[in-house]
């Protein structure tokens, strides 16, 4: 009995008039996000009001910064470096994480479960420590160069590293694990009945999986290539230790811009522009993936 009465609380209070008993009203639930707002006002839109307002007032309205970066070309190029390495990397990530995400979501709840911890080992690592390991692999006496000479496939060690290959190789180990959870999650939430329907109708395996589970697995791929899209932009650590001199990125540029010349109206420019473009692939990607059926359904 009271198990009951506990378990159907009589309660309106809470209740939104006309709605079930799991919602709250909309007073009550201003004030249960009232604290994240507060929190992201101070944490984020405030700093990033200040990086806008620096980046055209100084103190007067000036856009000498924003003209220089589009009036100089080594910026745009910069830029454009950026991009094209993040998205290599999303694509590499992508094509990487999916399979290994289909395999994790076929197997039993243990065996998954165990999956799962060995990425999350990977994903806790330390970028630092990673990017150190792909030093010892790829420098010039490294593991890689050394197992080929050895084996007599080259005849002198290769350049592997300090450039934009090593970068891409150092980014994508770093961020697979960006990719294939957000994927994972999204299989393991297709009922399995619709591709047992779908091959029950005739469909091959190719077909099931073209037609059923990959359309429906579009949301954790645009999440994961979102999330591996973003982070790959900002990354500062692993272009500066892979990639040197030679492969300068936004990042790296707005760190030397704000700590070596201190020129910290350039840098909010900077980091504006790459806020601005950020969100508008974001806009993109969305745009991109929301074709699909799979997508518009959660939408």
């Amino acid at each position: 009995m009271m198990a009951s009465v506990l378990s159907r609380p009589n309660d309106q209070s809470f209740r939104r008039p006309g709605g079930s008993a799991s919602r709250y009203s909309r007073p009550l639930s201003l004030a249960l996000i009232a604290p994240l707002l507060l929190l992201l006002s101070i944490g984020f839109l405030y700093p990033i009001g200040l990086l806008i307002k620096l980046s055209l007032f100084t103190p007067e309205l000036d856009l000498s910064s924003y003209r220089k970066i589009i009036e100089q070309p080594i910026y745009l190029s910069v830029m454009a470096r950026t991009f094209k390495i993040a998205l290599f990397v999303t694509i590499a990530s992508f094509l990487l994480g999916y399979p290994v995400a289909l395999a994790m979501a076929s197997l039993k709840r243990r065996l998954a479960a165990a999956a799962a911890a060995a990425v999350f080992i990977a994903l806790w690592s330390p970028v630092l420590v990673r990017s150190y390991a792909w030093i010892v692999l790829l420098q010039r006496n490294g593991v890689a160069n050394n197992a080929m000479t050895e084996l007599g496939m080259v005849e002198a060690p290769l350049k592997l590293i300090y450039n934009e290959g090593a970068v891409i190789v150092a980014m994508t180990h770093v961020l697979l694990p960006f990719m294939i959870l957000p994927i994972f999650a999204a299989l393991r939430s297709i009922p399995q009945e619709y591709v047992c329907a779908a091959r029950t109708l005739g469909a091959g395996a190719s077909t099931a999986f073209l037609r059923v589970t990959l359309p429906l697995s579009l949301p954790g791929v645009f999440a994961g290539c979102v999330m591996c899209f973003i982070l790959a932009l900002g990354f500062y650590i692993t272009p500066a230790l892979v990639g040197g001199p030679g492969t300068l990125i936004v990042a790296t540029l707005i760190g030397q811009q704000a700590t070596v010349l201190l020129d910290w109206p350039f840098a909010a420019a900077l980091s504006t522009t790459l806020l601005i473009a950020t969100l508008t692939m974001v806009l993109v990607f969305r745009q991109a993936f929301s074709i699909s059926k799979g997508f518009a359904s959660v939408d």
